[in-house]
């Protein structure tokens, strides 16, 4: 087997959206596709990967007997056809039109749990994307380093509107009419220490 720790993979991949969706399943790798780029996902920290797992398992419990179906980290979002194709860490959908086995196009609710290295995307053009997806209704971003909730939501004039929460807070994720305790979204997580001065 060639030594491939020298190779300089290249920094840009662009292909069509039939080819990344033939290519990207065979891949060891998970990789979102934006507009002809396809872009590799980190891998996710310990404690990305407890809230992640505490948000879906959560969720699934509380929508087990209802027609909403929650996945976590696999499975992709068809935000744009041919134009993009994301893995938001949590997702849930409640539409029966939502039968497609390889991707989720009606998300009702997309939860992200922020890194470094993705938070200006899940901020910035992700999100961007999202709000153009008619179903959903709520984008939560969740924070890891620290304790904090960030919740954007649809409202009836079609305006996001952002709402805090903290550590000792209980968050009613509206699009699914499920209330959650914070404090449970970081059960087994451990917090860096504050720097002081």
């Amino acid at each position: 087997m060639p030594d491939l720790t020298m190779v300089a993979l290249p920094d840009r991949i662009l292909i069509s959206a039939e080819e990344y969706l033939i290519w990207e399943p065979t891949q060891e790798q998970r990789y979102e596709y934006w507009d002809g780029e396809v872009v590799a996902m980190s891998g996710g920290a310990r404690n990305h990967n407890r809230v992640s797992g505490n948000f879906f398992k959560l969720l699934d419990d509380a929508l087990a007997d209802r027609s909403c179906e929650v996945y976590i980290v696999d499975v992709k979002v068809q935000v744009e056809p041919g134009q993009k194709y994301f893995y938001p860490d949590v997702v849930v959908t409640c539409d029966e039109r939502d039968d497609d086995p390889q991707f989720i196009h009606f998300p009702c609710l997309i939860i992200e749990v922020l890194s470094p290295s993705t938070e200006a995307a899940d901020r910035g053009k992700k999100f961007a994307a999202y709000r153009q997806c008619p179903t959903l209704q709520e984008y939560v971003l969740v924070q890891v380093a620290q304790p904090g909730v960030e919740v954007f939501r649809r409202n009836e004039q079609g305006k996001w509107v952002l709402s805090d929460y903290n550590l000792g807070d209980r968050l009613l994720l509206e699009s699914v009419n499920v209330e959650i305790a914070i404090a449970d979204l970081y059960r087994q997580v451990e917090f860096e220490a504050e720097a002081t001065d």
